[in-house]
């Protein structure tokens, strides 16, 4: 599918960022004890990863979120400026802490559960909204995460839909996803895993299944979705659109940690769509990027580039 040129090259991400402490056990969880594991910490959040992650790639992105006034929020801050992202418009408040997040990852890698404590995003409010609204107004594209309170979401794909920018969302998680439910026709991209698109479907599918993710991308198109992206674990990517659809199969490689793939995914895509690159394009830079993310031990990969993500394909 042909994408038209879009009016300006800036990505406005809107949403959460944090502190994540993930955790991988060494062997089998032991409940009611400590267990032996390698724990590691990098700065995250859902927004705040694709920024990074579109940053690295060389897209113009400015972000939108709020972090505390703490250690941690100046950490966070610092890191996500020299990744290259446009943090000028960042809120600060002493009202919460900055957003954290905490996984605990089986002796495979393999996510066993998780925690976070994103309250801060109260901060992300309407009247945040309301006063970066110039700039969210000349964006080529907004991203949002399914983080945000009902109200700022709503006040999000109003100004995205005054303006005519057009929008990629993200549903987060199981719990968030039905959130994005009543803004399927003003969604453009939409980045679910298999779980959250049954969510958003209100059904559920069989998950380790290609032709029913593939159904399901159709189902969300139908729904009134642009171009749809469900990832399904090890079995790759399904996507659709109203012209087209297909599947991209994952490749093959040691997971270290899988937390922050699905974000890396997301970016690619959205920077294919910036690019005017066709969906098929789009899912295998995206597969490719999950791939990159999923071998390091963090939740972004620093050397993140365009080259690399073809030469992942290639090998």
């Amino acid at each position: 599918m042909e994408r038209t040129k879009q009016k300006s090259d800036l990505v406005v991400v809107i949403g959460a960022s944090s502190l994540d402490v993930v955790s991988r056990l060494e062997g089998d969880l032991c409940m009611g004890t400590s267990n032996p594991s390698s724990i590691r910490t990098s700065y995250g959040g859902v927004a705040r990863n694709v920024a990074e992650n579109l940053a690295r790639l060389g897209q113009s992105v400015s972000l939108l979120s709020v972090i505390g006034k703490d250690r941690i929020g100046d950490e966070v801050f610092e890191h996500t400026t020299q990744a290259g992202v446009d943090v000028s418009n960042i809120h600060r408040t002493d009202r919460f802490p900055t957003g954290f997040y905490m996984g605990v990852l089986n002796k495979d890698g393999n996510r066993e559960f998780a925690f976070d404590d994103m309250r801060i995003l109260e901060e992300l409010n309407g009247a945040y909204l309301e006063y970066n609204e110039d700039l969210v107004s000349q964006a080529g594209l907004i991203f949002v995460d399914a983080n945000l309170p009902k109200e700022s979401l709503a006040k999000v794909f109003k100004i995205a839909q005054e303006h005519n920018v057009p929008v990629c969302a993200d549903p987060t998680s199981v719990a968030l996803s039905h959130n994005l439910s009543p803004y399927l026709k003003q969604i453009n991209i939409i980045v679910p895993n298999g779980i959250e698109a049954g969510v958003l479907l209100g059904k559920e599918f069989e998950q380790n299944n290609i032709e029913a993710a593939l159904e399901a991308a159709r189902k969300l198109v139908n729904h009134g979705v642009d171009e749809v992206f469900i990832s399904i674990g090890e079995l790759g990517l399904c996507y659709a659109s109203s012209e087209t659809s297909g599947h991209f199969p994952a490749i093959i490689t040691k997971v270290v940690d899988p937390t922050g793939a699905g974000d890396a995914l997301t970016a690619a895509v959205i920077f294919a769509f910036m690019n005017d690159l066709d969906l098929d394009d789009a899912a295998k830079l995206g597969v490719s990027a999950a791939t990159i993310t999923l071998r390091h031990p963090g939740t972004v990969f620093p050397g993140l580039t365009l080259e690399c993500l073809y030469d992942e394909l290639t090998n």
